[in-house]
């Protein structure tokens, strides 16, 4: 449900349009916007060659692979995919997040620095579970990669966390159906999944990767297919 153009937002938080961007704020004066300008320092060559994540996703002998991101957010991991190459597809369920992220690629797009990275990735408001479902009824739609970052009970407690995503905690609960989740990706038949977890976390649905990326926060877990 929508109120004008912009979703309805739990009570306690209210979207704002600012000069500077759509804006979610709390109560509590935390104050939440997508900013892929923010990410510039990250998208030098020599930055992006050391991305956990790009290592992750690569795929040998595809140019330009085709990226799922079925737990979108707002999008920072798709923007580093994008500016590597990759073309992205990024699902996002909450209407709000969807909102805010939207608004960062439509800022994006009037950037001469972030544009041809903003021009890579396509926004689709909706299920990510469910269109990766979809897509073992057409083989042809099929990703190089799929890529999951589903917001976990355990990660709650991180005190970054609390600071940037509280206000993200308050509109998508964490993941409760892990396994379906994991068995939706490996049905789209992509070439490999990367699942990104805390560094100590457990894996998702305990299912073990092919191998593992690690850094000093997060783990990238990716299982080949």
């Amino acid at each position: 449900m929508r109120m004008g153009d912009l979703p309805i937002t739990p009570d306690g938080i209210e979207l704002i349009r600012r000069t500077e961007g759509l804006t979610l704020v709390g109560h509590d004066g935390l104050e939440l916007r997508g900013d892929f300008a923010r990410l510039l320092p990250r998208l030098r060559p020599s930055a992006l060659r050391g991305e956990l994540l790009v290592r992750a996703a690569r795929v040998k002998g595809v140019p330009s692979p085709r990226v799922v991101d079925a737990t979108a957010g707002l999008g920072e991991d798709s923007f580093l995919l994008a500016a590597t190459g990759f073309t992205v597809t990024l699902y996002e369920r909450d209407a709000v997040i969807a909102a805010l992220l939207s608004d960062a690629l439509e800022r994006a797009q009037r950037d001469e620095d972030l544009c041809e990275i903003a021009r890579r990735m396509t926004l689709v408001e909706g299920d990510g579970e469910a269109a990766l479902r979809a897509m073992k009824a057409s083989p042809e739609t099929s990703p190089d990669v799929v890529y999951l970052d589903p917001m976990f009970p355990e990660r709650r407690k991180s005190a970054a966390v609390k600071k940037k995503l509280q206000l993200m905690q308050l509109l998508e609960q964490p993941c409760v159906d892990e396994r379906e989740f994991l068995d939706a990706a490996f049905e789209a038949s992509p070439r490999k999944i990367v699942v990104k977890r805390p560094a100590k976390g457990p894996h998702l649905a305990d299912a073990k990767p092919s191998y593992a990326l690690t850094g000093k926060a997060v783990r990238f877990d990716v299982y080949v297919l």
